[in-house]
């Protein structure tokens, strides 16, 4: 099983608590994998000074392997195929951003909702701070304080990947 589903929404809306919140309650019973943009190129990945800081800046592709875990710093774009090739053993991919992908995708909104990102979401996931009026009915509209709730989304609705 390699299943995939995405989360998309404005800045500081709660994309990242929620993938963390679900992927603590799955990764008991499955193999998780998670994706996150950064389309402002903002990330800070390791410190000045550092062999693998001083590395990646010459240029190079660059892996850190460890006992406990291996990263990959590169300096290329990656598509979603390739990502998923190199991460390879995982059962849920749970994606962050890349609204472009076409994916099952959840929608995370608090405070306000922006409806520029309705044509890519199949639901939304918000809390009592936003108007349901302004849902359209095609699109499902989940608990955001409800992780049991939106999980049985993720998975009755995740595809194959």
């Amino acid at each position: 099983m390699r299943k995939a589903v995405a989360f998309t929404g404005p800045s500081n809306a709660g994309k990242t608590t929620l993938i963390e919140k679900i992927a603590k309650r799955l990764i008991s019973s499955y193999k998780l994998a998670i994706i996150k943009n950064d389309p402002g190129d903002k990330a800070k990945f390791d410190t000045p000074g550092k062999d693998s800081y001083k590395f990646f800046a010459t240029g190079a592709e660059v892996v850190v392997t460890s006992p406990t875990r291996t990263t990959y710093f590169s300096h290329r774009q990656k598509s979603l195929d390739e990502i998923v090739e190199m991460i390879n053993d995982f059962d849920i991919l749970l994606v962050e951003g890349l609204k472009y992908l076409p994916l099952p995708r959840i929608g995370v909104f608090r405070g306000d909702i922006d409806e520029s990102y309705f044509r890519y979401v199949k639901a939304v996931a918000i809390d009592e701070s936003i108007d349901r009026s302004k849902i359209p009915s095609n699109i499902e509209v989940l608990d955001l304080n409800n992780i049991d709730e939106i999980i049985e989304w993720v998975l009755n609705n995740a595809v194959d990947i």
